[in-house]
């Protein structure tokens, strides 16, 4: 199951915290499919990729509540943490970087604290850097529900193709080539 992070509606759209959601849409194309079935709490759709069908998922619960959704899914399919792959903002990173981890901790991220109450930690994570606030007086939550520059949204719309690649090794179980390659 690869889950990509966000809040749900079009005002949230095209924001730092649903870059998630961007990248699964991604991901969704690219194996021929779209995100338009309802269940769970999400927007889901089961693709092909090789021998393998996987399960791509948008909660629909806000960020907060995000492990509800991937409950949901993941024990209706009997899918296990370490089958999970959930992508969505990293605000420690720069724009534009990629971080992939196996396990862990929250981070402080929300939509990640609600999934471990639900799953634990160990399902695997893509991190995609969204940029540190502007200044440490900054409200976190102005930023992450702001809009990207048009030069931030290019480089991170390029750095789709990355994340997909890499959700493709973690699947076939190549996660830590998929670190070597990715986590620069």
């Amino acid at each position: 199951m690869i889950v990509g992070l966000g809040n749900p509606g079009s005002k949230y759209q095209n924001t730092r915290h649903n870059i998630g959601f961007a990248a699964v849409d991604y991901i969704a194309r690219k194996l021929g499919v779209n995100i338009d079935k309802a269940k769970f709490n999400a927007l889901y759709a089961i693709a092909k990729t090789g021998d393998k069908k996987v399960l791509l998922l948008k909660p629909q619960t806000f960020m907060n509540l995000s492990g509800e959704a991937v409950s949901a899914a993941s024990g209706f399919y009997k899918i296990s943490p370490d089958n999970i792959l959930i992508i969505y903002d990293d605000v420690s990173l720069p724009v534009g970087k990629m971080r992939i981890r196996l396990k862990g901790s929250a981070g402080g991220h929300n939509g990640i604290k609600s999934i471990i109450s639900h799953t634990g930690e160990n399902f695997a994570r893509i991190k995609l850097g969204v940029g540190e606030k502007p200044h440490p007086d900054y409200d976190l939550a102005d930023w992450v529900l702001g809009k990207f520059s048009r030069e931030d949204s290019k480089v991170l719309s390029e750095k789709f193709e990355s994340a997909y690649q890499a959700s493709l090794l973690i699947m076939e179980g190549q996660a830590d080539k998929a670190m070597n390659l990715y986590n620069r």
